[in-house]
């Protein structure tokens, strides 16, 4: 009897539902937009992922092939990245809705900071941003995932062990 594998939809919900809840703890604890925290959600979601490959590998008993793996891993990337869509929306609507003022004045801080900018400038980016934060949210909750969960899938499919079947070894009954 062949061993059960984990599919993909399963692990992306357990993976989304960890950095769900990093996120939650980060708003609400005020650190979400801490400069050491920036990064932490993208590894989670990487490590998750190459932990994922690894794991179909090992249920599939090493009978996989690089391209299986990796197959895997963007699968649940993709699941990863309409998780993070709608969590990124409910997010920024429900949940945090002073998430685009925190960020927009994170942004105004940096761009006084540099000095390069006249305060014209500064105040038609701004409104530029304002504008378009929604639109920076989607692109970034579907392209960021799936870029990290891309890389980290050919990272999985590499490391996990792989003994391929191929036509030259199968032995015929």
């Amino acid at each position: 009897m062949e061993k059960k594998v984990t599919s993909p939809l399963t692990i992306g919900v357990i993976i989304s539902l960890v950095l769900i809840v990093m996120d939650l703890v980060a708003g609400f604890a005020h650190f979400k937009f801490e400069i050491w925290y920036r990064w932490i959600p993208t590894i989670v979601l990487c490590l998750g992922i190459i932990w994922a490959c690894i794991n179909y590998s090992n249920q599939k008993d090493n009978l996989v092939t690089f391209g299986n793996v990796f197959g895997h891993g963007f699968k649940t990337s993709l699941v990863l990245a309409v998780i993070t869509l709608v969590y990124s929306l409910l997010s920024i609507y429900v949940i945090f809705p002073e998430t685009q003022d925190i960020a927009i004045d994170e942004s105004r801080k940096q761009m006084e900071a540099k000095g390069t900018l006249t305060e014209d400038q500064i105040d038609t980016a701004i409104e530029m941003t304002r504008k378009f934060f929604v639109v920076g949210v989607v692109i970034f909750a579907l392209l960021g995932t799936l870029l990290a969960g891309t890389v980290a899938s050919l990272l999985g499919a590499a490391f996990a062990k792989k003994k391929p079947i191929t036509p030259f070894n199968q032995q015929t009954s």
